[in-house]
């Protein structure tokens, strides 16, 4: 008989993500990398995201607490216009696509993300935004697949893009030995509480 029970824990993070367009335009320039890197441990593309805060390994029972305050705070916030630019790598294992943009909004998102978990009375560690993508991980030994490719990653410039939901994230990390897959636990539109713009005024729409 199989066993249905929840886990004890979730292992959780909070994101953005890039729209596909967005993605796949990564994922071309990253196709000839594919072909001759096979070794390298590639992420999905669809489980790209920038990491806002992680949280880590919480008790299932935590995670009910972080859906009201954050589903506020993506309604207060706009869509932030973001571009994929350059690339490079962590430690000479961990291949990365760096963030361009705003920022400076990024950086605010992420501190009031925080704030909010905080005030959930949910510990976790904290670690710098460093806003990234991460593509792939090589191999323990190989200390050179990660940087070749970010080398040719370097020129990399991709359109800009509106990051407009914000994503509740659970992981299989360390639950098993084979890749780690991501899913929406739940995500939020930003801006989806912002009041309306007011009309232009008469003499801007031409009106006299």
């Amino acid at each position: 008989m199989n066993d249905q029970t929840q886990p004890a824990t979730v292992r959780v993070f909070i994101a953005l993500a890039p729209p596909d367009h967005a993605k796949e335009e990564l994922a071309r320039e990253l196709r000839p990398a594919y072909g001759t890197h096979p070794s390298m441990r590639w992420n999905r593309i669809e489980d790209w995201h920038i990491t806002l805060a992680f949280l880590g390994e919480l008790p299932a029972g935590a995670v009910p607490l972080l859906r009201p305050p954050l589903a506020d705070l993506a309604a207060a916030h706009q869509p932030l216009r973001l571009a994929l630019r350059g690339s490079g790598n962590f430690d000479d294992r961990v291949l990365w696509s760096g963030i361009d943009g705003d920022l400076d909004g990024l950086h605010i998102l992420a501190a009031e993300v925080r704030t909010a978990v905080r005030k959930c009375g949910v510990a976790f560690e904290e670690r710098p935004l460093r806003p990234h993508l991460t593509l792939a991980r090589a191999r323990r030994g190989d200390l050179s697949s990660a940087g070749e490719i970010a080398e040719g990653l370097a020129g990399f410039a991709g359109r800009p893009w509106n990051a407009e939901r914000l994503h509740l994230v659970g992981s299989n990390a360390g639950r098993s030995r084979g890749p780690i897959h991501y899913r929406d636990i739940e995500a939020w539109t930003l801006g989806a509480g912002s009041p309306p713009e007011p009309d232009a005024p008469a003499a801007a729409r031409g009106v006299t």
